[in-house]
């Protein structure tokens, strides 16, 4: 009987297990790199735009005897059926998916009855729009299932699109997946002076884009697999659908582009490369119109878009990869390398002629920086802002009403973020090292920033003052925010201190 010598024992051992992490290495790679070879997704080409697009009807309003403008807002669950024969379970205002349109003028006093009828707390945020803490509808204005919320304000600024949608802490990606958006536009004698396209749902058409994914019937809002940017989908709607077309009858068509999608971020531009003009952005008017053919938008951000269009022809609405540095991972796993074919417009064989756009639109609504009494300084990631992470009883900062400050919002992430102030428009003054690109210069409420970017930003506080109660600042990828990726600010008086948040509102879903 032969003996195996422990030297030898052990050198086969060594083998064999070297061999099995061998094989776990390379099981593990070819995992990895399946992983990222299918992580990539495109309906460029594939989609056949056969639905309509459905238009979001004007929400009715009546005037009240105090001469207010009286909207309503119902909550609710229902089932949708997206595609012929699937119902899906979704959320929606006023009816089973998105919402109405909210319209009104500058000037106006608005009033709106909120109802929720959902089987959750929830609330609704009025995105990009200037009114008092307690009526923003961020996640201390909490409306519990089956009861109701009366926010009123007077609208105090420019024409432009804005939008509303829930703000619960912690939940709000969920609520929004579901379905609860809507957009509301705001009109002005400025913008009610300009030859554009106004005609609502005919030559000026809301473009609410969300991207989705299902699993059978239903909504699949998971996250995949190094997404940690949040949901990310491998198909898009407009204004609730799938492939859609739009036939139109003018020569300028303009487009009110929102990406309501909750994570993904679009470069959107034409399948022909053609160009067309940015007349608006987060907040209104650009000073004047700018020849693009490309404008990307992050979650929350609008951009107002006018492209001419010739009789019988047809073109698409396309989201092209994102050129904005993200690196190999970053470029495929946040979807960058994605993408999509979102909407076709169909040209009627004879189009009703449109005079050419104003070269000057407005007047710059927002500050430059040069009267700025304070400037501030936020470093952004996955882990909070500042260091920090939200805390609904903690007051971040105060700032004193009628005065300007400068924000320098850094993102010392490896990921992509952007930042959402409310109350507030602001200007983009720099964007690294230089100045920003001409489409970040007209008001902004919401703006990308790309790993290790920053942005310094001009803002004006007009009040109301209220110590009590806090306005939010945020990323717009809403798993961001809802881990904690967000502060909050009150507006005070000169002299002034903050005063204490409102008890934490029954709902609450953060940490």
């Amino acid at each position: 009987m032969v003996s195996v010598s422990r030297p030898r024992r052990w050198r086969r051992l060594l083998l064999v297990l070297g061999a099995l992490v061998t094989l776990l290495a390379l099981a593990i790679g070819g995992g990895v790199t399946l992983v990222y070879v299918n992580a990539a997704v495109s309906t460029v080409g594939s989609a056949e735009f056969s639905n309509e697009l459905a238009i979001p009807p004007l929400a009715p309003s009546r005037l009240r005897p105090d001469g207010a403008r009286e909207f309503e807002l119902e909550m609710r669950s229902g089932r949708t059926e997206f595609r012929p024969g699937q119902a899906t379970e979704t959320w929606g205002f006023n009816g089973s998916y998105l919402g109405p349109t909210l319209r009104a003028r500058r000037g106006e006093r608005v009033a709106v009855t909120v109802r929720n009828q959902l089987p959750e707390a929830s609330s609704v945020h009025w995105h990009g729009m200037h009114l008092p803490a307690a009526m923003d509808g961020g996640p201390h204005q909490m409306v519990q299932a089956g009861g109701a919320w009366s926010p009123q304000w007077t609208v105090d600024q420019p024409a432009a699109t804005l939008w509303y949608h829930p703000h619960p802490h912690g939940v709000t990606e969920k609520h929004v997946q579901r379905g609860l958006a809507g957009m509301f536009l705001l009109d002005d004698e400025v913008s009610e002076s300009l030859p554009l396209p106004r005609n609502y749902g005919v030559d000026d058409l809301p473009v609410i884009v969300q991207d989705v994914k299902f699993r059978g019937a239903e909504f699949d809002s998971s996250h995949a697999m190094f997404r940690d940017t949040g949901f990310l989908g491998d198909r898009t709607m407009v204004n609730g659908t799938l492939t859609p077309y739009r036939e139109v009858g003018d020569e300028l068509i303009r487009l009110r582009l929102l990406n309501a999608s909750t994570a993904r971020i679009y470069t959107f531009g034409f399948a022909d490369e053609r160009q067309f003009s940015l007349i608006g952005t987060d907040g209104g008017l650009m000073e004047r119109p700018l020849a693009l053919d490309r404008v990307q938008l992050s979650p929350g951000e609008r951009a107002e878009i006018v492209v001419r269009m010739r009789a019988g022809e047809r073109t698409v609405l396309r989201g092209n990869k994102l050129d904005a540095g993200l690196g190999f991972w970053n470029q495929r796993f946040a979807g960058g390398d994605d993408t999509f074919d979102i909407l076709q417009l169909r040209a009627a064989e004879t189009l009703r002629p449109a005079p050419e756009l104003p070269s000057v639109l407005t007047r710059a609504s927002t500050p430059d920086g040069s009267d700025s009494v304070r400037e501030r300084r936020f470093d952004i990631n996955l882990a909070g802002i500042n260091g920090k992470p939200m805390a609904m009883d903690r007051i971040d900062l105060a700032v004193t009403r009628g005065t300007a400050e400068t924000w320098i919002v850094h993102n010392n992430d490896g990921m992509p973020h952007n930042f959402h102030i409310h109350d507030v428009q602001f200007r983009v003054l720099a964007r690294n090292d230089g100045p920003p690109p001409a489409e970040l210069t007209g008001p902004k409420d919401t703006v990308f920033l790309p790993p290790n970017a920053t942005v310094t930003l001009a803002m004006r506080f007009d009040g109301p003052a209220d110590p009590n109660s806090p306005y939010m600042y945020h990323c717009h990828l809403l798993w961001h925010e809802d881990q904690g990726m967000m502060g909050q600010f009150v507006v005070v008086d000169a002299g002034q201190s903050p005063g204490t948040p409102p008890p934490m509102p029954p709902g609450h879903h953060g940490h």
